[in-house]
């Protein structure tokens, strides 16, 4: 395929460095603020004199705002254009600055609603900017470092947050956590805009979603296999990652601290899984292969870790959940830019409905297991669910259309600044 004019300066525009520099710090502030607050709880509970269940809200209302603003928060994308949603979500994101001066507990959990909504927008505008600035190989990779510094923002915020507190306290460690969402707004918002190469997506004129043609993404085979097989996978993820620690306590005689270190492998492991995700397709002509293998580990490594007994073998096996959990994303997040016919708009919606589904099963699995492990008295119930929910992946991979592979990496993007 040729290259036009345009579509050739926009793959070799300088911009193109600015552009990436903002992608991994837009993940590396939602990272640093998703579950900074975790840590933090018990010092909230004691300052503002509230119950551990309204101090749980902090955690989990961001992520049931994420996902309930997927969609919509796609449609919003195809709307008002790539360079304006990303600032929303970069001011969206910034409001948790505030946090060291806010009166009280609800003004806080607004904030952390904030931040919900800014997390859903960066993430859904990602794709389509990629899709304006990279080529498709460098998508790839891309979509990969994106999401290693999100867990690198995550592990950071979590390790640091109370030494952080013991020196400035809690609420100002929430707002120097923020400060990467600060810098970001504003170097997004006043850095030089090349209107001839479209930065920021300028030049591409969103044209608006309907209803009508959400639902004609969502009826896509490959679409719907896409998302059940996120939905799949971090239902179990979730869940095992936020009770393991208490099993394996109770049900296995682990102290704490060994039962925490041994769960902390899945995100630490975690962040290779997703650069050799992105780096096995650069060799391999097979998506569908690295989603099978994936859909096995997280399958297998998923019922090893609350199945076996012996140390060794849950430590093996909570290793294989963290790679097969991990493994798939490059390819999940760089598939909907390849696929054929595809736009901007319709990956802005993919994208929300990955926000909308996984984050209604992040927001259900541990309520589930918890609410299942009190009505029984056992945790593997819930444990048994979540495993079967995350065979998803394997089955997807087996059934993904065959053009759905590694082969769409050597076509050259289509161009989209016609798009409408």
């Amino acid at each position: 395929m040729q290259l036009t004019s345009n579509e050739s300066s926009s793959l070799t525009s300088p911009y193109r460095l600015f552009m990436a520099a903002m992608t991994l710090a837009a993940h590396l502030a939602a990272g640093l603020n998703l579950f900074a607050v975790s840590p933090l709880l018990p010092l909230a509970i004691e300052d503002y004199g509230i119950s551990r269940a309204e101090a749980g809200l902090l955690v989990s209302l961001p992520l049931l705002m994420g996902a309930a603003l997927g969609i919509p928060g796609g449609m919003l994308v195809t709307r008002i254009g790539i360079r304006r949603a990303y600032l929303l979500g970069w001011i969206a994101m910034a409001l948790l600055a505030l946090s060291a001066v806010v009166p009280n507990f609800y003004t806080l959990l607004v904030l952390r609603l904030a931040y919900g909504v800014g997390l859903s927008l960066v993430i859904i505008t990602t794709g389509p900017l990629l899709m304006r600035w990279f080529r498709p190989k460098e998508m790839l990779v891309m979509n990969a470092l994106n999401h290693v510094i999100l867990t690198l923002g995550v592990s950071l915020s979590v390790a640091g947050a109370i030494p952080l507190a013991e020196l400035m306290g809690w609420k100002t460690t929430l707002t120097a956590f923020a400060g990467v969402g600060v810098l970001g707004a504003i170097v997004w918002n006043i850095a030089p805009k090349d209107q001839a190469k479209g930065h920021a997506g300028t030049d591409y004129q969103p044209a608006g979603i309907s209803w009508r043609e959400v639902g004609s993404v969502l009826r896509s085979r490959a679409v719907a296999l896409m998302v059940a097989a996120d939905a799949g996978v971090l239902f179990q993820y979730t869940a095992l990652t936020g009770w393991l620690p208490t099993f394996f306590n109770e049900e296995r005689g682990f102290a704490l601290s060994q039962a925490g270190l041994l769960t902390s492998i899945l995100p630490f492991i975690g962040m290779f899984a997703v650069l050799l995700g992105g780096a096995l397709p650069l060799r391999f002509d097979s998506f569908r292969g690295i989603w099978v293998v994936s859909g096995l580990m997280a399958g297998l490594g998923g019922l090893g870790a609350f199945l076996f007994s012996l140390p060794a073998a849950i430590y093996i096996s909570v290793m294989v959940l963290g790679i097969g959990s991990w493994l798939y994303v490059p390819t999940l997040l760089t598939m909907p830019m390849r696929m054929p016919g595809t736009t901007p708009d319709r990956v802005a919606m993919v994208y929300g409905s990955f926000m909308t589904f996984s984050g209604i099963a992040m927001f259900v699995s541990p309520i589930m297991v918890g609410a299942l492990r009190d009505a029984s008295g056992s945790f593997l119930p819930g444990f048994a669910i979540c495993a079967a929910a995350s065979w998803t992946l394997l089955m997807a991979g087996l059934l993904l259309p065959r053009e759905s592979g590694a082969a769409d990496t050597r076509q050259t993007p289509a161009p989209i600044d016609n798009v409408r």
